[in-house]
């Protein structure tokens, strides 16, 4: 199971009593934001695009939508989702889950600036029913992000 590979993941740092368990499912960003009592824009989902060598993860502020211009002026490609299977089997987390702790190793990990406005934001933790809540630095640090960047549109309004 994803969650057990989190915790573990979470060890090395001591945090691992940090995630959150719930009893309700958490594997969407509404889902997660009922469940939290907290804003939808504040959950952290993680996503999965196609790379010429597997895969990256996106982590993006749960009212931001990718902008595809940016994207592929970023990337240089079109921005093109995994399906549920290939992110399970490419990323080892289920699509609910999906975090970018306790990956497969090499993946690429970018986080997206719509994040930076708030103090805290929620990323799952590798089940549909989990989260752990960190600052955006603390989430810089313990994803193994690469860079932040700035993929996203739609939030600018919110």
């Amino acid at each position: 199971m994803a969650i057990e590979q989190v915790k573990e993941y979470f060890k090395q740092f001591g945090l691992q009593d940090k995630i959150m368990e719930f009893e309700t499912s958490s594997a969407t960003v509404e889902l997660a934001a009922n469940t939290l009592g907290v804003i939808p824009a504040r959950i952290a989902k993680t996503l999965s695009f196609r790379t010429e060598d597997g895969c990256m993860l996106i982590v993006t502020a749960g009212d931001a939508k990718i902008d595809n211009s940016k994207f592929k002026q970023l990337f240089h490609r079109k921005a093109t989702m995994l399906t549920a299977q290939e992110v399970e089997e490419l990323v080892g987390h289920q699509v609910g889950g999906v975090c970018p702790f306790g990956i497969k190793p090499g993946i690429p990990v970018y986080l997206d600036v719509s994040m930076k406005r708030f103090d805290t934001v929620f990323p799952a933790a590798g089940s549909g029913n989990s989260a752990i809540e960190f600052t955006c630095e603390e989430l810089f640090q313990y994803s193994g992000a690469k860079e932040w960047i700035d993929v996203c549109k739609a939030w600018q309004q919110a």
